[in-house]
């Protein structure tokens, strides 16, 4: 059984690491290649912050029915059902026009909170109080390698280049397409779990849902969504929503903009995010390993060395980038640059490695307490943090169209600040109610 379970958690990284190799690279590229293809006169109204708000607006939205989707579909044939939609997005830049390209980011943001909220849903049913921790740290290794080998193969691609010509995104995305179909035939390897594999699940929370229908589970995240846990991990959910824009799409479009990095600019978007691919894999890979040593000391001081990570990287990154750079690569105003240090390709991917660090820190960490609080609630549990995450995540996708690099950083340090501490409050509330042997927290 235990077998099983770990086959099944393995598989499903691979299938994600394939998967979000498209996605996630393509994510990363998506306003820079945009912003080339305006150059050839044909593309005109279209964004790729705008893409990218649409996606995670309507993955929030989506996320309120994902559960019912899960329930009627089971965990398996919901996330092939979401992949096809991930693989039906990165062809839209093979040719691309903007009513696809909005088309398409409407139905990923349809598919991923389907896919996500099943993943959540699958993990948690191959895993026990004592292997949560380990399997999220496997799970969320093996999905950001994707970050390393799409964004090394970018680097190659767009090396060189100033403006990237449509042979070369023709090219990139038709790869990305091959890769993405491969990671959804994987999930079709997935065992279901069987019936008697539920008898070892900590419930931490709530009852039975196995057999609830789709309005039951509709219902359900309403009434987590009130407790006061689900409340402060919001607030940790939200962060996590607003560093993913930043690393994800904002970031790579930053270093891209900064003249100083000369013609290596746009092909350094690529190192970028594949050091932000190997500060996750180390994260995760470190955090899996050492799920014996969460579960004797708690989540606490991952998530206090992921916050000092990112607050690190956060103040390098404000004194070594221009702070029009989210916006624009045309800086006229003396005023936007850096004022503390003269900006530094080898200080902008070290930045990248730490962005990636920290935010395995938090998420592995999210996981782990969700699959460990709600393991018969997980789909709705997950809806939730993907529902608040993609919600802040589409918030930062439409202010980094107007919003200079300083202000975006002090959005993020503030929810930082505000996410780690709430995490601590309910981190705090669920050791003393499992070591008082609670079955119901809050």
């Amino acid at each position: 059984m235990a077998d099983m379970r770990t086959f099944n958690v393995v598989i499903l990284g691979f299938s994600f690491m394939f998967i979000f190799t498209a996605f996630q690279t393509g994510g990363m590229i998506e306003q820079t290649v945009i912003q080339s293809v305006l150059k050839e006169g044909n593309f005109q109204g279209g964004s790729g912050y705008v893409s990218l708000a649409i996606i995670y607006s309507v993955f929030a939205v989506a996320n309120w029915g994902a559960p019912s989707v899960v329930s009627v579909c089971g965990p398996r044939t919901s996330m092939v059902i979401g992949a096809v939609m991930y693989c039906l997005f990165i062809a839209v830049f093979i040719y691309p026009m903007v009513w696809a390209l909005y088309l398409g980011s409407v139905l990923i943001g349809l598919g991923a909170a389907v896919i996500w909220t099943a993943q959540g849903s699958f993990l948690t049913v191959n895993s026990t109080q004592e292997t949560i921790g380990r399997n999220s740290g496997i799970f969320w290794a093996l999905l950001q390698c994707s970050l390393l080998f799409g964004n090394i193969f970018v680097w190659q691609e767009f090396s060189g280049k100033e403006t990237i010509d449509s042979k070369t995104r023709i090219q990139v995305y038709v790869v990305l397409l091959v890769v993405c179909c491969v990671g959804t035939l994987m999930l079709f390897v997935l065992r279901n779990r069987r019936p008697e594999d539920r008898s070892d699940l900590l419930n931490v929370n709530s009852g039975d849902q196995a057999s609830e229908g789709p309005l039951q589970a509709f219902k359900r995240s309403i009434q987590l969504l009130k407790t006061k846990e689900m409340l402060l991990l919001g607030v940790c959910f939200a962060y996590t929503g607003f560093e993913l824009t930043f690393f994800s799409g904002v970031y790579g479009t930053c270093i891209g903009n900064t003249k100083a990095f000369g013609d290596e600019a746009k092909s350094l978007i690529g190192i970028s995010g594949a050091f932000i691919g190997a500060g996750e894999i180390l994260g995760g890979a470190a955090f899996g390993l050492g799920g014996k040593l969460t579960n004797r000391h708690g989540r606490d001081p991952i998530i206090l060395f992921g916050f000092i990570v990112h607050m690190t990287a956060y103040y390098l990154i404000y004194i070594n980038l221009p702070q029009s750079s989210p916006i624009t690569e045309i800086i006229t105003d003396a005023s936007y640059y850096p004022v503390l240090m003269d900006s530094n390709k080898y200080v902008a991917i070290l930045c990248s490695f730490l962005l990636g660090l920290g935010d395995s820190s938090f998420n592995t960490q999210v996981y782990s307490i969700l699959g460990f609080m709600f393991p018969e609630d997980s789909a709705p549990a997950f809806a939730l943090f993907k529902f608040v995450q993609s919600l802040t995540a589409a918030a930062g996708f439409f202010y980094s169209k107007y919003l200079l690099l300083q202000w975006q950083l002090l959005i993020l340090v503030v929810f930082g600040v505000a996410g780690t501490l709430a995490f601590f409050e309910v981190e705090w509330k669920t050791s003393n109610a499992s070591r008082k042997g609670y079955t119901q927290i809050g």
